[in-house]
């Protein structure tokens, strides 16, 4: 994004800055009884931006051994924001992602062609809004309130994200745009879980928007109070009207074209996934996920589960109506996508399709 659009200012908190944070691989060793034999070569990476149940479905597909069925060895790779995530994937360090549509439009955007395989959810789960509880004490307990604040230098409030250009800023943005208020605060991008809460606790931040997970934890250590909660449905519909595809998983049109046996088993193995969380209590999948969201409290982590299960699309089809509606936030002066792309262009159902008839729901 252009710091320059809208007059809005985007800035680096210092310590903090998602680019500096290194990309963390994590592998699980084939302890598991007998699996498929494995083909020499077939192997595949995919990619997630933070350590929270959001990225559930690919946490659970390694767990279960989902990959392996379809006769591949995966490996999944912590990105550290959704931006980095996309810039792994274009960069061809990993063959499948999993963040907001936002970057799938933006790969093609660049000229990187690029397609969603399958959406995991029809709301923005990682809205919601978490004031320094020092300031919440002075009485600053909404959303408006805090875009009015001035900081001891008679500077803006600083507004944290994971990154910017991500799933929490792009509809944290809109959300306070359509409150008159986007344009009033400084945005920054904190990274990861562990400095995003970081950077509430040392008040390099005034408000953080965050999943459910993240915010709740703040609350628990006395770092923050949630003021705003646009991910919740009452909130969400009355301002977007419905559903949208939100997280997708996605890879380049080239492993497409190239390697579609690959594209074919990673989308069956993510189906299955998502057909084990909507049959599972959230304490079976937070056994399946545990070690790759361990920045965050067991509590913190059930309400999360809890919340994505309301908020998850169990078809995982991207209909023309729910891509409709994405679209006015989507295509504005704050992404710099100008250029509708058709909702054919930007998602390859076939595989989910074939998944559906493999594996039926």
């Amino acid at each position: 994004f252009s710091s320059r659009r809208r007059h809005t200012r985007y800035i680096s908190v210092t310590g903090v800055q998602t680019c500096a944070l290194p990309i963390s691989i994590i592998a699980v060793a084939a302890t598991a009884p007998a699996w498929p034999a494995l083909a020499q070569g077939k192997t595949g990476s995919a990619v997630y931006p933070v350590a929270v149940p959001s990225y559930e479905v690919q946490f659970v597909a390694m767990d279960k051994g989902y990959f392996k069925d379809e006769g591949f060895d995966f490996k999944l790779i912590q990105g550290g924001s959704g931006v980095k995530t996309r810039e792994i994937l274009a960069s061809r360090q990993g063959d499948f992602a999993m963040a907001d549509i936002i970057h799938v439009l933006q790969l093609n955007k660049n000229g990187r062609p690029t397609k969603a395989l399958i959406t995991t959810d029809q709301r923005a789960p990682g809205v919601r809004f978490a004031i320094r509880k020092d300031l919440f004490d002075q009485g600053i307990d909404t959303v408006q309130k805090a875009a009015e604040w001035k900081r001891p230098d008679g500077k803006r409030a600083i507004f944290g994200v994971s990154s910017l250009g991500g799933t929490s800023h792009l509809w944290s943005h809109y959300f306070t745009e359509k409150l008159g208020l986007a344009d009033k605060v400084t945005w920054v991008g904190v990274g990861n879980v562990d400095t995003m809460l970081g950077s509430l606790k040392t008040k390099q931040i005034d408000v953080l928007s965050s999943a459910i997970s993240v915010v709740t934890e703040a609350e628990k250590n006395g770092w923050g109070k949630v003021i705003y909660s646009p991910s919740d449905e009452k909130t969400w519909n009355a301002v977007i009207g419905g559903p949208v595809p939100v997280n997708v998983n996605f890879c380049l049109t080239a492993t497409i074209d190239k390697e579609p046996e690959k594209v074919q088993a990673f989308t069956n193995a993510i189906w299955r996934a998502q057909q084990f969380i909507k049959k599972s209590t959230p304490e079976q999948i937070l056994a399946s996920i545990e070690r790759y969201v361990g920045s965050t409290s067991k509590n913190s982590n059930l309400l999360e589960i809890g919340e994505l299960k309301e908020v998850s699309d169990w078809n995982g089809l991207i209909t023309p109506e729910s891509y409709a509606r994405g679209e006015k936030v989507w295509y504005s002066e704050l992404t710099g996508i100008k250029q509708p792309l058709k909702v054919e262009d930007a998602f390859a159902d076939k595989f989910l399709k074939a998944a559906h008839a493999k594996y039926p729901a």
